[in-house]
């Protein structure tokens, strides 16, 4: 049977953070990497629209969903700069965007994913695709490591098999079941992070690729549970665009429970209804013989505000001052209050990321071992934690990594 001192189950951000971490004090010792893919990386390669998102300029625990006192605890042990200086010394430099997101100066993810390959290589750590684990079970000493390039002894076991999102990439939720087997719960998963697909009715299909800031909330149950100001994207299916992926969790959320879920968008963020109120009766007193449609194109997009003037059954050639009250007041609503009839989210294939997973409570935060089974270590997505857009989700990767890594290859010391 094969031996090694440490296996790491996954080759995706965490796991290869976690191999790096590891290989740096590793010494003679031997680290192997499994994945079930035949190569490695999938989700890095596409994420950031083939850019690779490696983080953000600031990053807390408050862009996150899950235990912040936990989440805040990992994050303090490997900070945004740590990351900077990481990639700097595997010769990958990051850039600043406007939004404060940081991408490779090259706009290639694979720069982020050779880079990390090489270091894993640069320090002998045996990376081995291919080999898809089916199995993990406590043996004297360790455990043993059932794949499908046969059984392995290790020492310690890090599990880094991702979520359920982007299952072609190979994170397909297989790790939580290697999970319960060693006496983890997991709580419901559901698709963050992913677009929403809207009923027909509604008027999307013809401003397809259109996009605009917008805020977005969010009622379940009656009661607003998130508002978010972002960039809306309109699809063929229905909406998209980072506004949209952020607040999609707690619809998916919301509909896993059982609940009632509505998304509203105010197509003028800064707008409330007595606003768009005044609005319209100064455009009627200014220029009344202005259309309706030319009076709604100063605040928003033509073609969106054609299709608002439509979804009211107003005339979008009427004069702006000869729109009877009631329309107008249709319109106050649709602007600020437009209801989003969404039917269902776009589902794992285009999901980002996945909400939900292994509590954060049954690991240590300082080592990310498993608080029931001594030389397991758990880390990246497959846990209880999900962040918002913008490169979150990595940081969390390299941060679980970086922790598991070093202090699994301490224990085996």
């Amino acid at each position: 049977m094969d031996r090694a001192d440490l296996v790491i189950v996954g080759g995706g951000a965490a796991g290869l953070a976690a191999a790096i971490a590891a290989g740096q004090l590793k010494g003679n010792r031997r680290v192997i990497l499994l994945d079930g893919a035949k190569s490695l990386g999938a989700k890095i390669l596409v994420s950031g629209g083939g850019r690779c998102n490696v983080t953000h300029e600031a990053v807390t625990a408050a862009d996150f969903f899950g235990n912040r006192r936990i989440i805040k605890n990992v994050l303090a042990a490997w900070s945004v700069q740590h990351t900077l200086e990481w990639f700097a010394g595997m010769g990958v430099e990051l850039k600043r965007e406007a939004t404060g997101k940081l991408f490779p100066t090259t706009d290639k993810a694979r720069t982020v994913l050779n880079a990390l390959l090489d270091r894993c290589h640069g320090l002998n750590v045996d990376v081995q695709a291919g080999r898809r684990v089916h199995g993990i079970e406590r043996s004297d000493g360790g455990f043993t490591v059932q794949s499908s390039g046969g059984a392995i002894l290790a020492g310690a076991v890090i599990l880094a098999t991702g979520g359920r999102s982007l299952p072609k990439s190979g994170s397909d939720g297989s790790g939580y079941a290697l999970a319960r087997a060693l006496g983890h719960s997991v709580t419901s998963t559901v698709p963050a992070l992913v677009p929403l697909i809207l009923h027909e009715r509604m008027f999307h299909g013809i401003l397809s690729g259109l996009s605009h800031d917008a805020t977005l909330t969010t009622v379940v149950g009656g009661k607003p549970v998130d508002v978010r100001t972002g960039s809306l994207l309109w699809t063929h299916f229905g909406v998209s665009g980072p506004v949209v992926m952020d607040a999609s969790r707690f619809w998916t959320w919301a509909r896993e429970q059982g609940d009632r879920a509505d998304v509203y968008a105010n197509l003028v963020p800064s707008w409330n209804p007595e606003t768009a109120r005044r609005w319209f009766m100064t455009q009627a007193s200014a220029s009344p013989r202005r259309s309706l449609a030319k009076t709604l194109a100063l605040v928003l997009p033509e073609r969106l505000a054609e299709a608002v003037c439509g979804s009211v059954d107003g005339d979008p050639l009427m004069g702006v001052a000869q729109v009877p009250r009631g329309v107008r007041e249709a319109l106050v609503a649709a602007i600020t209050r437009l209801p989003l009839p969404v039917t269902t989210d776009r589902g794992w294939n285009y999901a980002e990321v996945t909400a939900g997973g292994i509590p954060l409570e049954e690991v240590n935060y300082r080592t990310m071992e498993s608080k029931f089974v001594p030389g397991l270590y758990v880390i990246g997505e497959i846990l209880n934690c999900d962040g918002r857009i913008g490169g979150f989700n990595f940081q969390w990767a390299w941060a679980t990594g970086y922790v598991a890594g070093s202090a699994a290859m301490a224990s085996c010391a």
